[in-house]
């Protein structure tokens, strides 16, 4: 490190900046220690069975879309909280429309009061980058949307990234690797607004050419098809639980919830931290909770951070460039949802 800093003077400023930010991120990527399970154990399709592949060693799957069908998992059990997690390859060259999901929810069976935690990637057009965002939402609030947006340090199509979400009584946080990208900290206030109710995991890909990139205005094109994701080194850590007792085993329960907040990942250390924070300088271009047009008192689970506020306009987007606007986001949900419209910055 004392010799990059030596050499600060011949390299541009901010080319030092970007390195500084992977040698960050690359300091707290030493890898979780996680159990993986074979697909065959702890899934089933969803959706679309013939797009569904399995890999031949059984520990991956690959989800398809072409013009006949997109496709999907779901996990064979429901958990009252868990670490949820895997390896994800995303479709190269042009993906404009697609939306490949990794998710937790539960509205198969709470389709009025369900609650989900949800990565989202959004598709672009060839030479353009992927994007992405979480969202959470608890006891149907769907009307209060949480979206983040983001952009990503590498070219997730080149290789395997893990892809995490705890979800625990205390806190929800989203990985990247194993860089934390955001937590979403439960206080009162957000009441029936965080998730508690048992929730399954899915994957899925398909066509979301009305609004997963730049506003609908680059749609799916299937000359392009088959769009393939793939999915490998797959984690369900949680209480298995059936969503309809009445009363859960909560004895069972609290042992595995014990367990799940002693793991590594369940902690934010003062490293981490600084990651999650440079990160989000760096790479997140949309925030909710500086949506004063959306909402003109932040929900209560935001952190409002003063050097972080100032870089974003009152649309909850960054000061450069975007714009903002409503709209049903998945055919499956009814939500009001940011859509990225933005040509400049695409």
């Amino acid at each position: 490190m004392d010799h990059m800093l030596r050499c600060v003077g011949s390299i541009p400023k901010l080319s030092f900046l970007l390195l500084l930010s992977l040698l960050l991120f690359s300091f707290v990527n030493a890898a979780f220690d996680l159990a993986t399970i074979p697909f065959k154990d702890g899934f089933s399709p969803l959706f679309g069975d013939s797009n569904v592949v399995r890999s031949a060693d059984g520990n991956g799957v690959q989800l398809l879309l072409d013009r006949y069908t997109g496709s999907g998992f779901i996990s064979s059990n429901m958990y009252n909280y868990g670490f949820f997690s895997a390896r994800i390859k995303l479709p190269s060259n042009y993906t404009a429309g697609l939306c490949v999901a990794f998710y937790t929810s539960n509205g198969d069976v709470f389709e009025k009061s369900h609650d989900e935690l949800d990565f989202e990637f959004l598709g672009n057009i060839a030479g353009k980058p992927w994007r992405f965002q979480t969202n959470l939402y608890g006891n149907g609030s769907t009307n209060r949307g949480r979206e983040e947006r983001y952009r990503l340090w590498f070219d997730p199509t080149k290789e395997y990234h893990r892809y995490s979400i705890l979800w625990t009584a205390k806190n929800v946080i989203f990985y990247v690797d194993e860089v934390p990208i955001r937590e979403v900290l439960r206080s009162e206030k957000m009441g029936g607004d965080y998730p508690s109710k048992p929730m399954s995991l899915y994957a899925t890909i398909w066509d979301a050419s009305n609004w997963a990139t730049s506003g609908g205005k680059y749609k799916v094109n299937y000359k392009y098809a088959p769009f393939v994701t793939q999915f490998k080194d797959l984690v369900l850590k949680g209480c298995s639980v059936d969503p309809v007792q009445e009363i859960l085993d909560r004895q069972g329960c609290y042992d595995q919830h014990e367990d799940l907040e002693a793991q590594d990942y369940a902690a934010v250390t003062p490293m981490r931290r600084l990651a999650m924070r440079r990160f989000r300088q760096r790479y997140m271009y949309y925030s909710y909770c500086y949506d004063t047009l959306r909402y003109n008192v932040p929900p209560p689970e935001c952190v409002i951070v003063p050097s972080e506020k100032q870089r974003f306009k009152e649309t909850g987007r960054l000061r450069f460039g975007g714009s903002h606007r409503r709209q049903s986001r998945r055919k499956s949900r009814t939500t009001n949802a940011v859509v990225d419209t933005d040509e400049g910055d695409m």
